[in-house]
């Protein structure tokens, strides 16, 4: 059920999710072709009440979407790397989204620290990322950028940490 804090805004809105909740999550994150009936079966509980779960999880943007995961290196997709950006005072939001629709950007963050932005970038080759890095870098509002070539991925897990 959505819970809406005292002092919050709509945008700051927190779903309090209980361990049933957290149990659907978890096999929707191990396999989200799973029937609701399978994962129903596993969960000990009716069809009806993941169906209901699933759809107000989705409702509060908890499920924002089901997605395949893969597996880039093995699609040609050689270089990562992670990008410190620096932007001058009054931009940042619209150099991130600038940023954030380039090909091969695959995430911008907000962070604190000595840059205003860290993003990570995939390319297919060498070639590829320095043009990316440079289009980043020739963004008018960008000051500076300090790239980081990632060399091996010791741990890349985005579906579920439940």
């Amino acid at each position: 059920m959505p819970l809406l804090q005292e002092g919050t805004s709509a945008l700051e809105e927190k779903y309090a999710c209980d361990s049933l909740d957290e149990r659907i999550l978890k096999a929707l994150s191990e396999d989200a072709r799973s029937s609701f009936r399978v994962i129903a079966k596993g969960l000990k509980v009716s069809t009806s009440t993941v169906v209901q779960r699933v759809k107000r999880l989705e409702q509060a943007g908890i499920i924002r979407g089901y997605a395949a995961v893969y597996d880039y290196s093995k699609l040609g997709y050689e270089f990562v790397g992670l990008v410190e950006v620096t932007i001058n005072k009054g931009a940042l939001l619209a150099v991130q989204k600038k940023i954030s629709l380039l090909p091969g950007v695959v995430a911008v963050y907000d962070v604190t620290g000595l840059s205003d932005s860290m993003v990570l970038i995939r390319t297919k080759n060498r070639n590829e990322f320095s043009k990316l890095v440079k289009t980043i870098l020739a963004i008018e509002q960008v000051e500076r950028s300090n790239t980081h070539v990632i060399l091996n991925v010791v741990k890349e897990e985005y579906r579920q940490f439940l």
